[in-house]
């Protein structure tokens, strides 16, 4: 499991950080594009940047469905439980577990349909319009994202089961710390 979740957490931070390097460059090659110096405007403008933007939209596709599985298994989604965390013990549990096995369902249900559009879209040979890559890898976000999504409301709910306790984002904790200042004393 500890694979997965640094596998989850190295795409995320990898598809961030290359995502705003690219628009950084492109930024800057835009601006000094612009710039009234004939060498510098002749050598940039042979530089084609045009497939930047498009590259970015599907990083941040993709790092859109891998964090919202990671934001499933630390507990970082955004969720109105006041009611639910009103009701006695056994009836608050029971719905919190619905409400987990109810958005696995539902996440499992977009990664079924997610996979078999883009086992459709695979047949044929559509591509991105600027970089001309194949749509199928682009919309491979929607099924692998959703079935880890799946997998993690799955994950919690078990562990709920088991524990009863959910995952609880803490502002002040860094993940890894407390191994790193154990590992330091031995």
């Amino acid at each position: 499991m500890k694979f997965l979740d640094h596998l989850e957490e190295w795409l995320i931070a990898f598809l961030m950080a290359a995502a705003t390097f690219i628009i950084f460059l492109a930024v800057v090659h835009r601006y000094a594009s612009g710039l009234d110096i004939p060498w510098l405007q002749d050598e940039l403008i042979q530089i084609n940047m045009s497939w930047a933007q498009e590259l970015c939209i599907y990083m941040f596709v993709w790092m859109a469905k891998f964090g919202a599985a990671y934001g499933v298994r630390t507990g970082i989604h955004v969720g109105v439980d006041v009611l639910i965390n009103r009701l006695n013990t056994p009836w608050r549990n029971k719905f919190v577990i619905f409400g987990l096995l109810a958005g696995a369902f539902f996440t499992g249900l977009v990664g079924t349909f997610g996979a078999e559009f883009v086992y459709d879209i695979a047949q044929h040979d559509s591509t991105s319009e600027v970089m001309e890559v194949p749509m199928w890898i682009v919309y491979l976000a929607v099924p692998l994202g959703s079935y880890l999504m799946c997998f993690r409301f799955l994950q919690v709910a078990w562990n709920f089961h088991k524990t009863g306790e959910l995952p609880k984002h803490d502002h002040a904790h860094v993940e890894g710390l407390d191994e790193e200042i154990s590992g330091g004393k031995a």
